[in-house]
Order: structure tokens, then C-alpha cells, then sequence
């Protein structure tokens, strides 16, 4: 069915394509029981090279060269194949590189039904989410096994279900005895059953089970098998069970972050007091998210120190190296502009953007300073060398941020896919260079008069509270 619904998909991308352009599905790629570069969690990879897995790849021509977006093609495609019976677990990724599913929320606890009855309810609450589609939990059923439980006599007689396992085990596949050397080869001897004692659930309950006190009993005496299905893999965290909620999520539609806020101060609240031995975390593109940001906010600490050092020591004030740094906030505001104005989402690269134009835009901030400063050593006022600064570096200034600004444009119109990935740190440095610009010419003048009036009212309070010194007077001489 996904490649007859790829085909179909090809044929409606076909019909839609203008005279001269490229066909935009280039190739079909079927692959039966392996998984390959889908880049998703890494508990999907554990299960490759499985005869129950399949994969069909679409090849896309360039996306500068169509008109719709991969994740909007995988979503059309999503659409046309509607749903397939049998299947557990279907999942349309349409995005060049992703770092972690956008919804993931990892449950934790000792009981795996109490955790599978969190994970459903978790998976109702997100499909009342708008844009929120592929909901499903890592929890699956493997093949069918046999499963054995003790009963009560068996205790009183000293049987545990590991002797009862390993003797089954043993009975069935074998015991190793012996190993013998053959050449470069090493044979193992294995004892068990015969081959007529071992063929069906009849010859597991006829078998006799040894008990601690070396006799044998029957196995329905002590014990009891019935079949069932074992799980397909078994996740563990700080030595806990864990069942992990992934979905899907289209961002046009709805953003990762609202959905997770909403649902953390809804949803999950009322889930947890129903099963309050489960605990929970986000992880996927959250936990990469959180790990990253972490990262990136101690190093922007660090920059910023570093360049209140550099300005301090040439300029010998403390005080003009927080006002030439004023500026910085305002290349943020930029970038948030920037990215709103070209319909951009806000990424961790966007934030390397910021941290990239703190450290350009007060090179304009020291350009006014240094110049407003010389201007004063040459016998100026304060505020005449304010407005005289800000008349003299405009150009130079406004030269600065536009060329910088119209270097960067080539990267926020590229349309390739390899442009997407630096596309938010182009617009967060060159929008927010721009903004901080405006307020460089504007406030740092004024944040210098603003702060020389400060400080002469300060002084003069200060003259006012200081108590008089008594005046020393010269007493005559004696006898005068």
C-alpha cells in the first residue's frame, strides 16, 4: 500500500509540474526488514534489520527547484495511504535532519500495566491536540512465548520460578555438559529431552520438576503454562521500566512547545494522581533542546564577561563598558523581529545568531564612545560632544551594519536545503545588527549624559549630607 500510495502521490506531483521544471519525486526506494536514514530515536534503531519492519524512501528533486515542502509532500502522502490493517506502527518523516521526535514523553515506574494505562491516557490527551498526529509508545509485543507461573504448594516444597525456569529450559533447548575441540572449531554437547518429548505444550505439562528435597513432582502439581507474547524490548532507566509516548507533529499547524506546556499544566497533572507510581520527563528534541540551551547560556555568560573585560581595561570605566554593552538586548529584539518578518521559526541556531551579534554590534558602540571621548579631551562639553559623536560616526556606522546586513541577505533568500539549517542565525545576526544600529546612535549618547547628570547629583548630595569641617583658628599669645 505505501508504494501505491507513493505512486499515486508521484502522479499528482507530476500533473502539478510546470512545463521546464524538474519531476520532484526522482526515485523510489523499497526496503524490507531495515530501517536507514530516517534520523529518528535511537529505540527505533535497535529494532532494524527485522523482517517485520519495511521502509519506502521517496527521492525529492531540490527543494529550490519545487514549490512544496517535504514535510507537506509527507503529509499528502500521509492522506493517501489512510490506514493500513495489521500494520502497529506507521511513521511519515518528510525533514532533512531532525535531532529527536518533537513530542516525547518518557514514562517511568516498577509496574509495566500501570505504565502502558499511563501511556494510553498520555496518547488520548495528545490527539485533542490540533497538529498533533502518529501518536504511539514504545511498548510493543514480541513474538509469542510460553509463560510460566508457581504455584502456592510449589513454595511450601522450595521451588522458586528460576529452578523452574532453568529445569523447563534445560528440559527443551538443553543443558551444556561438555565442549569438545574439533580442528579450529569447538563443538558444544548439549543435553535434553528427546525429540518426541519436546514437541507441544502437552510434553511441558507431563514433565516432571525436581523438587529441594530431591525428589521429582509433576509440573501441574507445582506448576502452570499458557502462551502469551513477551515484549520486543525492554527499556530501562536508573533502574526503572520505561514506556516512551512519541507523536508526530505539524508545525504549520502547532508548536512543539505550547503543546508540552499545555499538556504539562493540564493534562499530565490529572494522569499522574490516577497513577501516581509513574514519573515523567520530555525527551527527544526537548532534551536536546534543554542540554543545548544549557550549554549555550553558559558560554554566552562567559562572552559577555570577556567583552566587558576587553572594554574596560583600554577604556579605564567600568561604566562606559555597561553602556557601550547596552546595546546587546536590543540585538535580540532584532532578531525576534527578523525571525517574525520572514516567517521563521525560532531555533537554537537563532540563539547562536544572538550570541554572534552581541559580539558585533558593540564594535559601533565603541566606534561613538571612543570618538565621543576624544572630542572631551580636546575641551568640548559632555553635551556638545554627544551630538557632535553621533553626527560624525552616523555614516560610518550605518555603513557598518548595512554592508553587514546586505551580506548576509544572499543566505536568508537561499531556498536550498542545505541554506535551512543556517538560515535562523543569518536572520538573528543581520536583523538584529540592524535594530541595535538605531539604538547604538540614539541611546548610547544619551545613556552617557544620562550618566555624567547622574553622577554630578550624586555629588552634589553627597556635598550637601557630608557635615562641615570645623575651621582651625590660630589662638593669640599669652599675655596679649
Amino acid at each position: 500500500m505505501l508504494e501505491t500510495s507513493g505512486q499515486r502521490l508521484a502522479e499528482e506531483l507530476e500533473a502539478a509540474r510546470k512545463p521546464g521544471d524538474l519531476p520532484v519525486v526522482t526515485h523510489m526506494l523499497t526496503m524490507i526488514g531495515e530501517h536507514h536514514g530516517t534520523n529518528t530515536s535511537s529505540r527505533r534503531r535497535v529494532a532494524a534489520g527485522r523482517t517485520h519492519l519495511g521502509q519506502v524512501t521517496l527521492e525529492l528533486s531540490p527543494g529550490e527547484q519545487r514549490s512544496q515542502s517535504a514535510p507537506e509532500i509527507a503529509v499528502r502522502w500521509r492522506e493517501l495511504t489512510g490506514s493500513i490493517p495489521g500494520v502497529e506502527e506507521i511513521t511519515f518523516i518528510g525533514e532533512f535532519r531532525r535531532f529527536g521526535n518533537p513530542i516525547d514523553v518518557e514514562l517511568r515506574g516498577d509496574d509495566l500495566d500501570e505504565l502502558q494505562a499511563a501511556a494510553d491516557a498520555i496518547g488520548r490527551a495528545l490527539s485533542s491536540y490540533p497538529g498533533v498526529f502518529d501518536i504511539r509508545d514504545s511498548n510493543r509485543d514480541g513474538k509469542r512465548q510460553l509463560k510460566l507461573s508457581i504455584l502456592p504448594e510449589a513454595e511450601a516444597q522450595g521451588l522458586t520460578l528460576e529452578d523452574l525456569g532453568r529445569q523447563v529450559r534445560y528440559a527443551f533447548y538443553g543443558a551444556e555438559v561438555q565442549r569438545i575441540q574439533r580442528g579450529s572449531d569447538e563443538v558444544k554437547v548439549m543435553v535434553r529431552f528427546p525429540r518426541d518429548e519436546r514437541r507441544s505444550l502437552a510434553d511441558v505439562e507431563n514433565m516432571r520438576i525436581r523438587v529441594q528435597d530431591g525428589g521429582s513432582v509433576p509440573f501441574r502439581a507445582v506448576a502452570a503454562a499458557e502462551f502469551g507474547r513477551g515484549a520486543a524490548s525492554i527499556f530501562r532507566r536508573d533502574g526503572f521500566r520505561t514506556v516512551n509516548v512519541i507523536a508526530d507533529l505539524d508545525e504549520d499547524a502547532a508548536n512543539s512547545n505550547e503543546v508540552l506546556m499545555s499538556l504539562e499544566r493540564i493534562d499530565l497533572p490529572v494522569i499522574m494522581r490516577e497513577f501516581p507510581g509513574v514519573q515523567y520527563s520530555f525527551e527527544g528534541e526537548q532534551k536536546q533542546s534543554r542540554e543545548a540551551y544549557a550549554g549555550l547560556r553558559i558560554g554566552f555568560i562567559v562572552a559577555l564577561l570577556a567583552i566587558f573585560t576587553l572594554l574596560a581595561v583600554p577604556l579605564r570605566s567600568y561604566l562606559q563598558a555597561v553602556i557601550i554593552m547596552l546595546v546587546i538586548p536590543f540585538g535580540y529584539v532584532g532578531a525576534v523581529l527578523g525571525h517574525f518578518l520572514t516567517n521563521v521559526q525560532m531555533s537554537f541556531l537563532s540563539a547562536t545568531g544572538v550570541m554572534a551579534c552581541a559580539g558585533v554590534v558593540v564594535n559601533d558602540s565603541l566606534v561613538l564612545v571612543t570618538f565621543l571621548n576624544r572630542l572631551r579631551d580636546g575641551g568640548m562639553t559632555l553635551e556638545a560632544a554627544a551630538v557632535q559623536a553621533g553626527k560624525s560616526r552616523f555614516r560610518a556606522i550605518m555603513l557598518t551594519s548595512l554592508t553587514t546586513f546586505a551580506g548576509l541577505t544572499p543566505i536568508m533568500l537561499e531556498r536550498s536545503t542545505q541554506a535551512q539549517f543556517v538560515k535562523p542565525m543569518a536572520i538573528s545576526l543581520a536583523f538584529g545588527v540592524l535594530v541595535a544600529t538605531v539604538f547604538t546612535l540614539l541611546l548610547v549618547p544619551a545613556a552617557m549624559v544620562i550618566a555624567e547628570d547622574l553622577r554630578r547629583g550624586a555629588r552634589r548630595l553627597l556635598s550637601k549630607l557630608s557635615p562641615p569641617r570645623p575651621t582651625l583658628t590660630g589662638e593669640p599669645p599669652l599675655g596679649a
